[in-house]
């Protein structure tokens, strides 16, 4: 097998044809093992005698430029690695994510004349022909292509994207390394720390190869423009496929600045925390909603416009939860928020961190331990990534595992939260996540749902009432939310056959331990009176009772 059939026949990562390229030219292999740890451990060195010369504080900043020239030079695999280090402000000090930061889209660029002759080969035509205006330099230039802004011959404004050349084959090297280096630690890695390390490595190389097929990229953002087509906060540039190919990709010009950039944020009349819950809240949806997700969310990837809408752009790299998970994932949810611990180990068993043979009893006092502790008195304490750490400390005594697409996952929301910290420090994911859940379990649209809104109220067949008081009162906080449709949803179920089994735990919960529990019946309408003015129950009422006629007369008839 030659090179070229390599890169040509294979465009998916398949890690057996690559394994079999390089077993009979270790040379290549070894060579470049060489590369990377020699600059590596010159760095580690340079590390250690700044401290044995006691100047560290006088070189950091020398090493923090030093560090981001060793990813930049080692390519587009260690610039991953730096981009994803470069969102968080809490793992990486401050001198050194400075420079990381500049891995987003600022690295060299590749030559001009190359990127032209590579637009002009993939789209058969001169770029004269194609375009009114293209800047003669790159705007941007990223770990795997670099950007131009140009205007077609119809008027609009474009950034064009273009693939660096032979990325193929670094990429190949590297993942074939990294995967060795992932079979040969996993063995030596506490318990079954190291359990999938493989896979995880896999994972991340079918998204790379994936990133770097412009076709595909183009097509996921079309897919996620559309999940968002109803969300007018959240802005997709659209793409023009008569200037698309596989490594030249022409999109709409997106005018903004990058999420990191809070003077510029300010200057321009915007509010960090508004942009902050937009992107929360698109990730929720991502996640359970859609089932579609931006797994490589870092900051040269987001912008705030000018009109207050957020921008996604780079669509390389993205996965698709099925149903079964996504209900899964909102079931842990509910399970955290009720204190079900026993329930929240099936879970985790369902998503794949627990093997089915697992004995889940001697699990659940730890996960009491670790949620409880996140959790606190004061759900607005929670921390996704201080929570992901002391998680992570249970794989050393119980037999979790991290499923590789849970690793992109718990990445894209680490990440996402690493960016909110840098807008806002005391930024707190459960005051913006929270409202949401709660509204979508009171909306209540779709069956699930409102099979798990039934699992939050009722505990051991007992209606809680508090809980829904809280559910109101978290829901609220989100200023879109109305009260309103979701009383409407809730009396059509009350009074639909679904609904049967709830209007007997109704009645059963009123009158309850040999009482009226009229004083939770008051405390709840006055949470709510003042959004539900007569005239506006009147309509509910006349609504649902119409729509309950009209389901009736169809009974009939069929």
């Amino acid at each position: 097998m030659n090179w070229q059939t390599l890169t040509q026949d294979n465009k998916q990562y398949d890690p057996d044809v690559i394994a079999r390229y390089y077993r009979y030219r270790p040379w290549l292999a070894w060579r470049r093992a060489f590369s990377i740890v020699w600059s590596f451990a010159r760095f580690l060195f340079s590390l250690k005698c700044d401290e044995w010369q006691n100047q560290v504080e006088q070189n950091k900043l020398k090493r923090a430029t030093q560090l981001r020239e060793l990813l930049t030079r080692l390519g587009p695999t260690f610039i991953k690695v730096g981009q994803a280090l470069s969102t968080r402000p809490d793992l990486v000090r401050k001198d050194f994510l400075e420079e990381l930061v500049k891995l987003q889209d600022q690295l060299p660029p590749f030559d001009n004349a190359i990127a032209y002759q590579t637009i002009e080969t993939e789209l058969d035509r001169s770029v004269d022909e194609i375009f009114m205006e293209l800047s003669p330099t790159p705007v941007a230039a990223a770990s795997l292509g670099q950007v131009y802004r140009g205007r077609l011959m119809s008027g609009e404004e474009v950034a064009v994207k273009v693939q660096r050349p032979n990325l193929r084959p670094l990429l190949t090297l590297d993942l074939y390394l990294l995967r060795w280096a992932a079979g040969w630690l996993a063995p030596w890695l506490p318990l079954n720390l190291g359990h999938e390390l493989t896979l995880i490595v896999d994972e991340f190389g079918t998204k790379l190869f994936e990133e770097i097929d412009y076709i595909h990229e183009a097509r996921n953002a079309e897919k996620f423009a559309y999940n968002f087509r109803d969300d007018p906060r959240v802005k997709v540039p659209a793409i023009y496929w008569a200037y698309t190919s596989n490594s030249v990709l022409t999109l709409e010009w997106i005018n903004g600045f990058k999420l990191t950039d809070t003077k510029k944020i300010r200057e321009s009349g915007l509010d960090p925390e508004a942009i902050i819950q937009i992107g929360v809240i698109s990730s929720l949806k991502q996640l359970l909603e859609y089932g579609f997700f931006h797994a490589d969310p870092h900051p040269g990837n987001l912008f705030a416009m000018p009109d207050g809408r957020m921008a996604y752009i780079d669509f390389g790299m993205m996965d698709q939860l099925d149903e079964t998970t996504k209900e899964t994932l909102v079931d842990a949810l509910v399970h955290v928020v009720n204190k079900d611990y026993c329930d929240l180990a099936k879970d985790f068993v369902k998503l794949g961190f627990l093997s089915p043979d697992t004995d889940i009893h001697p699990i659940v006092p730890a996960l009491e331990k670790v949620w409880g502790n996140a959790l606190g008195k004061n759900v607005k304490d929670f921390n996704f990534k201080t929570t992901t750490d002391q998680f992570s400390e249970l794989m050393y005594d119980y037999p979790f595992r991290v499923p590789a697409k849970f690793a992109l996952i718990i990445r894209s929301l680490v990440t996402q939260e690493g960016i909110a910290l840098s807008l806002n420090p005391e930024f707190k994911i459960v005051e913006v996540g929270y409202p949401y859940i709660a509204k979508r379990l009171l909306t209540g649209e779709s069956p699930e749902l409102r099979r798990r809104l039934l699992n939050v109220l009722f505990k051991d067949g007992k209606f809680q009432w508090q809980r829904l008081e809280n559910l109101i009162a978290i829901a609220r906080t989100d200023s879109n939310f109305d009260v309103l449709p979701t009383a409407q949803l809730g009396l059509q179920f009350l009074l639909s056959d679904e609904g049967k089994f709830f209007r007997r735990q109704l009645v059963l919960a009123l009158t309850e331990d040999d009482r009226l529990h009229t004083a939770e019946v008051q405390r709840l309408w006055n949470l709510v009176k003042d959004d539900l003015g007569p005239n506006r129950l009147l309509n509910v009422a006349i609504g649902v009772l119409t729509e309950l006629s009209k389901e009736s007369v169809a009974t009939f008839k069929s």
